[in-house]
């Protein structure tokens, strides 16, 4: 699907700033950081990067991926994500040596019990180590 198809199908108002960050992340085969997307966007202002992080994230385009770093990595969600509601209940890889993070996204989230009366929200599985490359 293109950037404009995606941001209008999301109904997020169409600006060239949100197709080039939209298209940063569609041509990308993983997960990214606002450093990442700063460096290759230049003059990216970054007040606007984050609040459309925040915009993306909250309309089912991203989904967030903590990490043992700073800074959380980005990466696109799957069709069935909306607004407000993520259904990437997959696992990440993070390489500590590189920084790379994937999706990996046949490998599901496992359910836990929980105590009653909790609500899961969100589901994180992050695993760790060196990625093919790296090795």
């Amino acid at each position: 699907m293109h950037s404009t198809e995606i941001l209008k199908n999301h109904g997020i108002r169409l600006t060239e700033t949100r197709q080039k960050i939209l298209n940063t992340f569609l041509q990308s085969p993983e997960a990214l950081s606002n450093e990442d997307i700063e460096k290759s966007l230049e003059n990216l202002d970054r007040i606007t990067l984050y609040r459309t992080l925040k915009t993306f994230e909250e309309k089912g385009i991203i989904h967030k991926i903590p990490n043992s770093g700073n800074s959380p990595m980005y990466a696109i969600c799957q069709d069935n994500c909306t607004e407000h509601q993520h259904h990437d209940s997959h696992g990440h890889f993070h390489c500590l040596e590189c920084g790379k993070t994937v999706c990996m996204d046949h490998t599901d989230v496992p359910g836990i019990k929980v105590p009653e009366g909790y609500k899961v929200e969100q589901k994180h599985l992050i695993l760790e180590g060196k990625c093919d490359v790296c090795s």
